[in-house]
């Protein structure tokens, strides 16, 4: 959530924020008019109890007429300031309401606009020109099916429509991709973490999951858990409710987990092969840091990001999403784009967020440091980014590196995770 202070102090900007996500603008209003009558309510509580207090020391020393109107009084006092106590909590609880549907604050040199609107801030490696080389690439699915390493129909057949197995090479493959994700990540200085599949609605809420992500979410209901779609959830409330010692920060993770996604409002998108697909693994890297250092963080994390994919000799682009494409909790948003040739475009493969304060105030992880010789106690910052989304790495590598014949020239960063081999090579029929 947002620093109500920025609100009071700014609303404007809070108003501009809102207006550039495409979200309620009238949000901000209702806030600061919750807020105000919370901050009254809880004023004339203050002064109704201490007149309590002053008339309780009186009553005992009073007589006659006096003792009695003194008596009425109490009487009277104790039902204000049960109304008083009420309508705070009441004005409270609405505050808290009002300040959990708003979205984080945006950066000011995010693009506003929609989807589409982005900018693109960089350009790495050349897509291959397959026309040049004589051959007409396949998609993924085509190359993997020849490869024995994906098989949808089984995987529809077992679980339904956007699901699959990784067979044989693909399932190595994709160890491989995390062996050597978690490999960059550790010499890095992230420390690799193994995380739940299952969370409270706590830890949900908190990272700003369920508000316009909600449709995306699986809910147990008879357990009242969430299956997470990404290991951010996790690892933003793996210090929940914890104080932090400023000599620690900053804290990096690296999260493997499996991720689940609804991918409610994509009928009809993206439907054929593993590109966009109802569970899949990650490596996600999670970052703890002082607030002042997070815009730095979130270069370094896009620059890990960076690292990753051209390792795997992809082609990409990196772009500044755009507002109203930024998710609830991020300020400003890095998306790489990896080349996928027989779509002839660029498609998301990792995403790094900024998320400034917003998790932590949500969540209650707090920071303590010395300042001037006092101990003071403050949110701190988190930060996530995408090291390596499998099933759609799995997609831009076996169509970045395929050959005419069908096998898939393996990466060099990926070998020693395949047993030294160097090409993947067709299975026989």
């Amino acid at each position: 959530m947002i620093d109500l202070r920025l609100l009071r102090e700014d609303p404007d900007r809070v108003r501009a924020s809102q207006r550039a996500r495409g979200e309620d603008v009238g949000l901000v209003d209702a806030l600061l008019s919750a807020d105000e009558r919370r901050r009254s309510s809880g004023t004339r509580f203050d002064q109704l109890r201490a007149e309590q207090r002053t008339l309780g020391k009186r009553i005992p020393k009073a007589t006659g007429d006096e003792k009695a109107e003194l008596l009425k009084r109490a009487s009277e006092l104790s039902a204000e300031v049960k109304a008083a106590d009420a309508e705070q909590d009441e004005a409270a609880a609405e505050a808290q309401r009002l300040l959990l549907a708003l979205g984080n604050v945006v950066h000011p040199d995010v693009p506003v606009g929609g989807e589409e609107d982005f900018t693109v801030l960089e350009t790495v490696g050349t897509p291959r020109d397959f026309a040049a080389e004589g051959f007409e690439p396949k998609d993924h699915l085509e190359i993997g099916q020849g490869l024995g390493a994906i098989d949808m129909e089984r995987g529809a057949k077992v679980s339904g429509s956007r699901f699959y197995y990784l067979t044989g090479v693909g399932a190595l493959l994709e160890l491989a991709l995390v062996n050597a994700a978690i490999a960059q990540a550790t010499e890095a200085g992230f420390t690799p973490v193994l995380t739940p599949a299952l969370v409270k609605p706590r830890a949900m809420e908190g990272t700003g999951f369920l508000g316009q992500a909600a449709e995306n979410v699986y809910h147990l209901e008879k357990d009242d858990l969430y299956l997470v779609g990404t290991s951010e959830v996790p690892l933003a409330a793996y210090h929940m409710d914890e104080i932090l010692d400023a000599r620690q920060l900053p804290l990096r993770y690296a999260g493997f987990s499996s991720c689940f996604r609804r991918e409610a409002g994509t009928y009809g998108k993206d439907t054929r092969g593993i590109f966009r697909v109802h569970q899949f693994e990650k490596v996600e890297m999670f970052s703890y840091v002082l607030p002042e250092e997070a815009e730095a963080e979130h270069q370094r994390l896009l620059a890990w990001e960076k690292q990753w994919l051209s390792a795997l000799g992809l082609p990409f682009q990196v772009i500044d999403v755009a507002t109203g494409d930024l998710g609830a909790s991020a300020s400003r948003k890095f998306d790489c784009e990896a080349w996928i040739p027989t779509q002839g475009k660029y498609r998301e493969l990792t995403s790094a967020s900024n998320c400034n304060e917003f998790q932590a105030r949500r969540l209650s992880v707090r920071v303590r440091e010395d300042r001037d010789g006092k101990q003071v106690t403050r949110p701190l910052a988190t930060l996530n980014g995408t090291l390596c989304a499998l099933a759609r790495t799995i997609v831009a590598v076996l169509e970045n590196h395929q050959q005419a014949d069908g096998s898939v020239l393996v990466p060099e960063v990926l070998r020693p995770y395949l047993g030294g081999r160097d090409v993947l090579e067709p299975v026989a029929k």
